[in-house]
């Protein structure tokens, strides 16, 4: 899983102008809370960078990423729901991409994968 981390953040590096500007100190939660603090979160990460990639639909999704249909569906509602990704369409064809706001903050996205990594990588040692 740490390789598919390096992975992502290679492709974020490589999608981006690498602008160091600073991002607010809410959209940093927001970001760490749906990437890092849930359960979800690692297979969020993978929704996301999959449409940075190219755009697509749930079923699209769903087979690339070797997923159930309904495990998609509920990610996309959360991250749709937190204004990540936009929808165009209605329904079982809707197409969904990254939201703007996604676009701005992805150096910020850049310091999840971080956090998601040191704390997937952590060994929970107890005295």
């Amino acid at each position: 899983m740490s390789n598919q981390l390096l992975e992502f953040k290679e492709i974020l590096r490589s999608k981006q102008v690498f602008e160091k500007r600073k991002t607010d100190k809410q959209t940093r939660k927001l970001l760490f809370y749906l990437f890092t603090s849930t359960r979800g979160g690692f297979t969020r990460l993978r929704i996301i960078m999959s449409l940075i990639e190219k755009p697509c639909n749930t079923h699209q999704l769903s087979q690339e990423l070797d997923l159930d249909y309904k495990a998609i569906q509920h990610h996309m509602k959360v991250l749709e729901k937190n204004n990540m990704v936009s929808k165009i369409g209605e329904k079982y064809g809707a197409i969904f991409h990254l939201s703007n706001f996604l676009e701005m903050n992805l150096c910020a996205l850049d310091e999840a994968i971080d956090k998601l990594d040191r704390k997937m990588n952590h060994k929970k040692i107890y005295i």
